[in-house]
């Protein structure tokens, strides 16, 4: 599910929906560049991760205690500074890489924490009164919701300078970003589990910033200024109480996340460039090698930053399952305006350094058990379907079909259609299904847009479906699906991704 600011005939199973289009041959859509097979050697002794921290080393602190130092660090700290990739990085000290005398950048000057104030879990549970008001308040400030934002980041700023450079040149997406967020709170809030879920990714992926806990304290009363300006009426006495209340469990939640998952994990990866492959005009694909062991799914996602936009960090899925020797491939489409995007596909280049945030996303599937499944891939939304067909290879089907739609405007972008094809040819549950919404070659293939051309086939009922690709095209699809049978819990999609995105 790339996220940047705005990627046979038939074998039909008695229980597959009841009109079914007949086949129609596709032109082969040969690859840009060859494959090559040769891959890169893997570091002999790549770094360890550090040591679990002791479980004391988490106490929470009593509750009116002035606030103490964060237990944990994140492990980039002891860089030159914030993003850097270069002489005297972690990265370079773990693959040998020398350090020039005199080219190591002078050490950024620590963040002055708040010395007072206490994030921590002492006004839970919150009350029904509390969910109103929070609700309130934020529905007050919505209709002005720019203004806030802009009010909140310049106020923090103000108060705390240090933390300017945790975040990038340009506040544009990080302000969407933050009320973005408070909407997703509040409209969880009074669900625990979801909301819990909510928190410890954002907590998890705030380490990759260098956030620690008595950070939490100074957004707090910067949103609580903010709110007061701009809340009117529905702000009180009573309404600040239950914003620091609901506040502190959001941020308390957070740091927990925070601390559990830097006993076993460091906040984010090196990971060097090995090859760089055109697929069309737009689009590429990239395989990393990151500096030490990479955990993920097929079906998830990670944040990437480049050296040349530091502090910007967009979502890309993995376009493979995990492999033995540990490399990474994402596809990646330079959009107009997207920094990143523009950055990886124009400008990377075997042997150039990205940083990469943990793998997350729920949109993996069971592969030992289950329905039937469904994937509708857009554009470079096909990479985790890829990968999914990939794992499931890899598993065994355990009986289930797999459905793939692979949509596009025109034929020459179905750049990955090839290597389905071929996955096709090797194993009978799997039929690959391409669809063209714009111009494509003479003949009678699938067109028209993605969601309706899949509607077509009629019932979906008992499948379960993954759905990857713009997010208009993802919102139709779900639409479809649901009318087409699907229940709306077995369908997934990461477009909500973006909120740990950071």
């Amino acid at each position: 599910m790339p996220l940047d600011p705005p990627d046979r005939p038939p074998v039909v199973a008695a229980d597959a929906p009841t009109a079914v289009l007949p086949p129609v041959p596709l032109p082969p859509v040969p690859l840009l560049e060859p494959v090559r097979p040769v891959i890169p050697a893997r570091p002999v002794q790549p770094p360890a991760v550090p040591a679990p921290v002791p479980a004391s080393a988490f106490a929470p602190a009593p509750v009116h205690a002035p606030a103490a130092p964060a237990a944990f660090r994140p492990l980039f700290v002891d860089a030159p500074g914030h993003n850097w990739a270069g002489p005297g990085d972690r990265w370079s000290d773990a693959w040998g890489v020398p350090t020039p005398v005199g080219q190591l950048p002078a050490a950024p000057v620590a963040a002055a924490l708040p010395a007072a104030g206490q994030v921590g879990p002492a006004d839970l549970p919150l009350t029904a009164r509390d969910v109103e008001l929070v609700r309130a308040g934020l529905a007050a400030v919505e209709p002005v919701a720019d203004r806030a934002t802009a009010h909140f980041y310049a106020l923090l700023f103000l108060r705390h300078p240090e933390l300017r450079s945790f975040f990038p040149a340009a506040m544009d997406v990080h302000r969407d970003r933050l009320f973005r967020t408070l909407l997703a709170v509040v409209r969880e809030i009074d669900r625990p589990v979801a909301l819990r879920a909510m928190l410890a990714g954002l907590g998890r992926s705030h380490r990759r910033y260098g956030t620690l806990a008595g950070h939490y304290v100074a957004v707090e009363e910067c949103l609580v200024r903010t709110l007061a300006r701009y809340a009117g009426e529905r702000w009180d006495a009573e309404a600040e109480s239950a914003w620091r209340r609901a506040y502190r469990m959001v941020a308390s939640t957070m740091i927990e996340a925070a601390e559990e998952d830097a006993r076993t994990s460091p906040p984010w990866w090196q990971g060097e460039i090995v090859r760089h492959e055109r697929r069309t005009r737009a689009v590429a694909a990239i395989t990393v090698r990151p500096d030490q062991a990479y955990p993920f799914r097929a079906g998830q996602y990670a944040a990437l930053e480049t050296p040349w936009w530091p502090r910007v960090w967009r979502h890309y899925s993995f376009a493979a399952a995990p492999r033995p020797d540990g490399l990474l491939t994402f596809h990646v489409k330079a959009v107009q305006a997207g920094w990143v995007s523009n950055a990886l596909v124009h400008r990377a280049a075997p042997g150039d350094v990205l940083r990469l945030g943990p793998a997350t996303g729920s949109m993996t599937v069971d592969h030992a058990a289950g329905p039937d499944l469904l994937c509708l891939g857009g554009g470079t939304g096909i990479a985790p379907i890829r990968a999914l067909v990939e794992e499931a290879a890899a598993h065994g089907a355990s009986g289930r079909r797999v459905e793939v739609f692979y949509g596009a405007r025109r034929a020459e972008e179905l750049y990955e259609l090839a290597a389905l094809r071929e996955l096709a040819a090797l194993h009978r549950w799997l039929t690959v299904r391409p669809v063209l919404s714009g111009g494509g070659p003479a003949g009678g293939v699938l067109t028209g847009e993605l969601p309706e051309v899949v509607g077509r086939f009629g019932s979906w009922a008992g499948h379960e479906a993954v759905l990857s690709g713009p997010p208009a095209m993802v919102h139709r699809g779900v639409g479809v699906l649901v009318r087409a049978g699907v229940p709306a819990e077995r369908i997934r999609h990461d477009l909500a991704g973006d909120l740990a995105g950071g």
